[in-house]
């Protein structure tokens, strides 16, 4: 072990970091062309049932795991004495740095489209496809992107991640909420609203349940190992019950945000809701080029500003989860490490960049049974580690904390800080979930991807 491991000043400083790992582009991207898709209301509703049925007891898990190992994750099962089980923690590490590869390029296009908004570009969504096949522009965002990420991080937990957390999620926090103001004085706006929070319950369907379930999970950042990794920098006085709450409630809030912020946008113009991933890319830079003078530029410029800070809060935390393994496993200078990562994972996401119109071997990059178009190599790496990996790496954390760490160890480090919570409702709930329903729902979750995404078998409807 490190003779000294760096920590987080504060537990405000912590939940920041933490919820800044969960907010990202799965909240203010991908939730709501999730919504749109899903019928609306109905999706929203299942999403907020499974973040709280779900996300947070394996949360609180995740951080009770990395607080009483302090260290990576991979490292972690081991100080708890199990290095069998140690797998775990590398499935998080590898779905770290898939989804980072990936993750990076799409934080590229938001950072162009901030410029191009900035130029008053707004014709640059009718030009979506070519503007993600133009590799080397997105590709120099990537890279301005990752090596602003490893400079953060590379500084450390303290003097690094949880200052930047400090600036970037009060001004998210700012953005989102000026925007949703914005947006209801929009014409027709009460439509978009009326869309997103009157539920039609005939929308309910498996595929729905399904999608909400695994939106919970994606947006909460589970099963990579980020929350072993954070909870591993915070001390045994905080309350871990409290900060996964705190943690939860600000995803969960923040998504629900940007729900409200972007279907006003889109009724607005009298625009379909169902846009699927390019509703922000494709459909709102219009939106915003629709609106009279430079409000146009300073309101689509803000939009995509505030999706690049979401994007830089969650790509700092996925890149900490390998950074923190290479410095407690293997020895590494911290810096080194880091800048090294960023390296790695630029070439590793490469193809990703590619696969988007620039290269047709990496755009239809192999075809799955059962599927009759091909899939592009970014969409494979989204399937194997999003879909599949981090719902696989919940269900062996649920797993190893009841059956094989067991229930008491857990109990004693989830209720360390937190004496109101010993033997309190909440306790009996967090355990009844991480043994009876979680690890049922997420096998379950798990084989239906395999089937649906790999063998093109859809029981889902």
């Amino acid at each position: 072990m490190t003779a000294q491991r760096d920590q987080f000043s504060s537990r405000l400083g912590f939940i920041l970091v933490a919820a800044g790992s969960a907010v990202g582009l799965g909240n203010i991207w991908r939730f709501p062309f999730l919504v749109g898709d899903g019928g609306g209301a109905a999706f929203v509703m299942v999403y907020l049932v499974f973040s709280f049925l779900i996300g947070f007891p394996i949360m609180v898990a995740e951080i009770a795991i990395g607080r009483k190992s302090h260290r990576d994750p991979v490292g972690a099962f081991k100080v708890l004495g199990f290095p069998q089980w140690s797998f775990i923690g590398m499935l998080g590490v590898i779905s770290g740095i898939i989804i980072l590869s990936f993750y990076n390029v799409v934080a590229g296009w938001a950072f162009g489209y901030f410029l191009e908004m900035l130029e008053g570009h707004f014709d640059v969504g009718g030009q979506f496809s070519e503007f993600v096949k133009d590799w080397v522009r997105v590709g120099a965002y990537a890279i301005i992107f990752m090596a602003t990420t490893a400079f953060i991080v590379s500084n450390g937990v303290s003097r690094g991640i949880e200052r930047a957390a400090k600036v970037l999620m009060p001004a998210l926090v700012l953005l989102i909420t000026a925007l949703t103001v914005y947006a209801m004085t929009l014409p027709n706006a009460m439509e978009g609203v009326r869309f997103y929070l009157v539920p039609d319950f005939s929308k309910l369907t498996p595929n729905v349940l399904y999608q909400g379930m695994g939106q919970a999970f994606f947006s909460l950042s589970l099963g990579m190992g980020a929350l072993i990794t954070l909870g591993s920098y915070t001390s045994h006085k905080d309350n871990i019950i409290g900060a996964a709450a705190a943690i939860t409630l600000a995803d969960v809030g923040i998504a629900f945000i940007a729900g409200l912020m972007m279907f006003p946008f889109v009724f607005s113009q009298h625009l379909p809701p169902t846009g699927g991933a390019g509703l922000i890319f494709a459909t709102l830079p219009g939106v915003f080029g629709a609106l009279p003078g430079i409000l146009g530029v300073v309101v689509g410029a803000l939009f995509f500003l505030l999706l690049s800070f979401a994007a830089l809060t969650s790509t700092v935390s996925l890149m900490e989860v390998p950074a923190s393994y290479l410095v407690d496993e293997r020895g590494m200078n911290r810096k080194v490490a880091v800048w090294g990562l960023a390296a790695f994972i630029f070439v590793l996401g490469i193809p990703s960049l590619l696969g988007n119109g620039a290269l047709d071997v990496f755009t239809r990059f192999i075809t799955l049974p059962g599927h009759e178009e091909p899939t592009s190599f970014m969409d494979l790496m989204g399937f194997i580690a999003s879909d599949t990996f981090l719902p696989l790496g919940g269900f062996l954390v649920a797993w190893f904390t009841i059956r094989v760490w067991k229930r008491h160890n857990f109990d004693t480090e989830m209720t360390t800080g937190d004496e109101i919570a010993r033997g309190s409702w909440l306790q009996t709930y967090i355990n009844f979930s991480i043994t009876y329903i979680i690890p049922v729902v997420l096998a379950t979750m798990v084989i239906i991807t395999i089937l649906d995404r790999f063998f093109g078998i859809s029981i889902m409807g």
